[in-house]
Parts: C-alpha cells; structure tokens; sequence
C-alpha cells in the first residue's frame, strides 16, 4: 500500500488521518515490488541449496531482477533449473516475509555468524545511524529497505533466464561474482508474452546479425571495444554520412575535421583532466609533451573559435563534424555496439548570443525530429533536464537557459517530461529517446546549454554596442554515436534495412547458364543506374540461390530465364514476400529509385 504517497508493506502502521492507498497486481507500482521480492526468493533458493555461497545484492532492474553471489564454482544451466525447483517448493509454503528493524550491532553479529561478510561490508558502508532495516522469510534474512509482497505465495510466476559473470560492486579490482537474472509477473500470460518479446529480441540482436550478414566485427587482437566495420557495414555507414552531411549543409552547418589527439594541456583547461580522468585513456608521451586521446570534440571547435575575433553578425555558427572519440569503459560494461571504446558522434557546437538560444534550440529540436524520421523512427520519449545540486554558472543564467528550452519545446508543439536534478553540472539540457520496433527507449539525440567551457576558454565576442561578451555554447548530437545508432538500426529492422541503406539492393540469378548474357544485361543496367547490385552466376540450382539471397535480406531478387529474355523484362521478389510478377526493368529501375530518393521504409514497387 501507499501511505502519504509512499510505498509501503501491507502490515505498515499508520493513523486515521493518514492518506492510504490500496496497490494492488495491475497498479503500476506493483512490478518493482514483485521484482525485488522474487530476488530475495532466489536469494534464500541458493542459500539452501549452496551453504558455503556469499550473497550479496539484489535489485529490481528495467526488465526483471538478479542478484550476485559469491561462489568458488560457476553457476551451470543444471544448477538453474534446481534453483528454480527449489524457489518453486518456497513458494508453495507460502511464508510469511517480515519486515524487522535491528540495531547495526544485532545486524554485524547475524551476518559475521553467519560468514555473510558481504553483508558485514555493506553494512559499514551504508549504513548510517543506528537502525538497520532487514526483510526474514523463514531462516534467510536480508540487508533491505522494502517494500515486499506479505507472502511468497505470489511469487509462482517467475522464470530464471540467464547467469553470468560480475565484479561485486561493479569494481574489477575485486570480486568475481555470478549473477543470475530473472523475471517474475502477477500473471503466467505476462511470463509468457515477455519471453515472446525476449525471443524476438535475440533473434534480432545486432550483434549475432552483424555476423550472419558480414557487417561488422571486434577482435581481440585489435582490442575490446574497438570496431571493424567490414564492406557491407561500411556501405550502410557511408549512406548514413553522405545523408548527414547533406542534411547539415543544407540546414547551414559547417563541418570541421580535428585530430584524434591533443596536448593534456587542453584537457586540462576544458576541465576533463579534472572530472573526467577515469573515462579517459592514459596519456602519452613525445618531444617531451603529454599527449592525450580525445574523448569529446568540444574543445577543438572551441579552438577554431578562437582562431580570430567573432562579431554577433557572425552568429549563429554552426560546426558539425562526425568525430571520432576514445572512452574508456570498464570491460564489464562493454556491449557489441551499444557500448564500445572508440566511437563516431555526430557531434556539432552552436555558438550564438543569450537572446538566440531558443530560435536556434526550436530549429534543433525540429532538424531532430526529422532526421530520426528519416530512419523510421516516429515514437520518441522528450525530457526536460533541469539543474541539478552541483553546478557552475548563475542562478539568472539556468534559469534564462530553461526557460528558453521549455519555451522552445512548447513552440514546437512537443509532449515533454521534466526530469528535475538531471541537467549536466555546466547547463539544463534536451534529451530524446527513440523507441525501436519492440518499444524499447534509446537514448539518442541530446541539446545541452553550456555556460562552463566558454568561459574557461574566455571566449567572446562583440555586441552591437562594441562591447565584449561571452557566448552561450550549444552541444547537440542528434544520431549519439553512429556505432550505437548502427547497432539500433540493426535492431530495429531486425537486418531487413530500408532500400536507402540496404548493403545490398538487389541480385540478378540467372535459371540456366544460357540466360547469362542477358543476366549480365540487367546487372551493367542497375548498376549505370546506382542500384548496390550483385550478379549470382554460381553453378547452383535457382531456388538454393534465392534461399541464400533471402539469408542475406536482400531486398530485391530478380530472377531471368528464356521468358524473361525474350520478353525483355524481369521476374522478381522481395524479400519476406516472395513472388512479385514480372516488369518491365526500366519500370523496375525508376521505382526502386524513387523509394530510395524517399528513404522509405517500404519495398512495394
């Protein structure tokens, strides 16, 4: 239940004039509370089963829950499924759980009898005061501040999925823990329906994609983290450059190329070296200077702002460039695309007068909104980050930035949510979020107000008076990173790519050696005609030819035989739909560019 607003277990006290609230199963609050409660389940499950196992958190996370243990043997697919007998045999005894308040030295003395050192430590780490709040259902208790369900009883439609490797506090200097993963529903038709939705998300999971269709790989041998992207990735790449710089230009950016490295001295003054260290490679050293790998593009532009005096006439300018960064992320954290170490943002800096932040902001937020669109994404989550405790910069200047954000959201007729606190510490900021096919949220496009590095690199300008003045700096990136954007991408669409950016357009299989010539014909005219074609001359049957065209997600299979020939047109399918009937080519070939001068995400000729 909620008391006055807060949740709270079903046995909580409370007074006459208190405000309660009934929460039950279908209450959007219930999940977490179903969730955090099924992890101490599996907690207590494991304890049983393994005595000598140190136990040591377990969230409620986005998707379901998990929890680490500290074990000398690695967890196996068996060992699950007798977890999952056991937290099953809990469940049907339907015990109570119960919420109790120990001092922390009744909470030291259990878990030290009880070898949970763990615990122990968690305790003198977080733990301030007097009163420790633990959960006991039977003979396991845990560290917790609750809520929990009353019972285990309604616990029973829960599923373990997975195990693997974790660093207890997510630190690699210390422990090696396993960590299952599980999820748990009011319903079995909601267990149901999520392991549906998780089989599709394996299915299209960019990294298992991107070998099977040839578009990108990470070798240990260059390094964790680090891309290769092989020919057919680097087409899709490409297309996506060539229609982000058009865009750019055509909405009056510049671009600009800076290097890969700068002296630390520069990061010293932008503030990185400062707070950002740990997300940075180490330094390196030549002709007696420290060298560091860049892990943003800001300070380069600031640079060429600074290359000579700037007047208001010059504003708004305007620089994008598609730089190449280096972070450091710990190897725990690292995931295919969506979480590497050398990656592509789409960056671009806006410098402009107080007074022209939210002209140029509305113009952001629609360039944006179209761009996005442009590759099929239409359902977006809008947040409004405001300022958070820790700050620089006046009080005058947050508000004048937030107000002009907020205004400029409005005016372009855009749904938005607050999230207080969440600003960066140098200004409040834009944040949109796509949601792909399956509805999951990715964060992508970001419009943050920067006070701090114009000031700490004393940029300026000249007002109308001739006065000298510091301009507001405008971070943007629209796509984030084009690693990550390409990982969604191939996500999305599951590697079925719209025409525009298919590696692949379309394939010409011949029926019969005899037809060849005329294979070849159609081929040299897709191609005069830009269509990314292939020719399939291999001496294999043509139905294992459209099989293995189908694998690949080709989009266009054109098929010519003796009727074909004669006619002079052509057969084809499109992938996923099979059999299209015959055309005329030069009817084919003006259609499939008009889909892609689109950037349509249909195939329909």
């Amino acid at each position: 239940m909620k008391i006055n607003g807060e949740l709270k277990d079903l046995d909580a006290p409370y007074s006459d004039s208190d405000d309660v609230e009934e929460i039950g199963p279908d209450s959007p609050q219930s999940l977490e509370v179903y969730r955090h409660s099924c992890s101490h389940l599996l907690a207590q499950a494991v304890v049983d089963l393994f005595p000598d196992v140190k136990y040591g958190i377990g969230p409620a996370v986005e998707n379901g829950y998990y929890y680490d243990f500290l074990i000398d043997k690695p967890f196996t697919p068996e060992d699950l499924e007798t977890i999952t007998k056991k937290m099953k045999f809990l469940v049907k005894q339907n015990t109570r759980i119960e919420h109790l308040i120990w001092t922390k030295q009744e909470a030291l003395d259990y878990f030290e009898n009880k070898g949970q050192n763990l615990k122990v430590e968690l305790i003198n780490e977080k733990v301030e005061g007097d009163e420790v709040s633990v959960y006991k259902q039977g003979d396991f208790v845990d560290l917790c501040r609750g809520p929990h369900l009353p019972t285990t009883r309604y616990l029973k439609n829960f599923k373990l999925l997975s195990v693997a490797a974790a660093y207890w506090k997510g630190d690699e200097n210390s422990h090696s823990m396993q960590r299952i993963y599980g999820i748990v529903y009011p319903t079995a038709d909601e267990v149901n329906a999520y392991l549906k939705y998780l089989k599709e998300a394996q299915e299209r999971d960019h990294r298992k994609l991107g070998t099977e269709l040839d578009l990108f790989s990470i070798e240990n041998q260059v390094g964790a983290g680090l891309v290769l992207w092989h020919p057919k990735g680097s087409v899709i790449r490409y297309e996506i450059e060539k229609f982000w710089k058009e865009e750019h230009l055509k909405d009056d950016y510049q671009l600009l190329h800076t290097p890969h490295i700068a002296k630390s001295e520069l990061w010293d003054t932008s503030g990185h070296n400062d707070f950002y260290k740990h997300g940075m490679f180490t330094p390196i050293e030549f002709d007696n200077t420290e060298y560091q790998l860049k892990p943003m593009n800001c300070p380069f532009h600031i640079n060429v702002y600074r290359a000579r005096n700037r007047s208001y006439r010059d504003m708004p300018i305007k620089w994008a460039e598609l730089g190449t960064v280096y972070r450091y992320e710990r190897s725990g954290v690292l995931h295919g695309l969506m979480r590497v170490r050398g990656f592509t943002q789409d960056d671009a800096h806006i410098f402009c007068t107080p007074d022209g932040i939210e002209k140029e902001v509305q113009e952001l937020i629609d360039f944006s909104i179209r761009l996005l669109k442009s590759f099929g994404f239409d359902d977006f989550d809008v947040y409004l980050s405001t300022r958070p405790e820790k700050y620089v910069g006046t009080l005058e200047n947050w508000e004048m930035a937030t107000n002009a954000l907020k205004s400029s959201l409005e005016q372009c007729n855009v749904n938005y949510q607050i999230d207080p606190g969440e600003g960066v510490f140098y200004g409040p900021k834009i944040d949109i979020k796509i949601k792909d096919v399956l509805k999951r949220s990715w964060q992508c496009t970001t419009i943050q107000v920067d006070f701090n590095l114009p000031k700490r690199f004393n940029l300026k300008y000249t007002d109308a008076n001739g006065t000298i003045q510091q301009p507001i700096m405008i971070h943007r990136a629209l796509l984030g990173s084009l690693e990550r954007f390409f990982g969604i991408l191939i996500e999305h669409y599951g590697g079925f790519f719209p025409v525009w950016l298919s590696p692949l357009q379309a394939i010409v299989l011949p029926i019969n050696d005899r037809n060849t010539a005329y294979a070849e014909s159609v081929y040299l005219r897709l191609k005069e005609n830009n269509v990314r074609v292939e020719l399939d001359k291999r001496a294999e049957g043509v139905g294992k030819k459209i099989r293995d065209s189908e694998l690949q997600k080709i989009p266009y299979i054109i098929i010519v035989g003796d009727e074909e020939e004669k006619d002079k047109n052509i057969s084809f399918r499109i992938h996923k739909k099979g059999d299209q009937g015959r055309l005329e080519l030069d009817d084919f070939i003006t259609k499939v560019k008009r889909i892609m001068e689109e950037k349509s995400s249909q195939y329909e000729i």
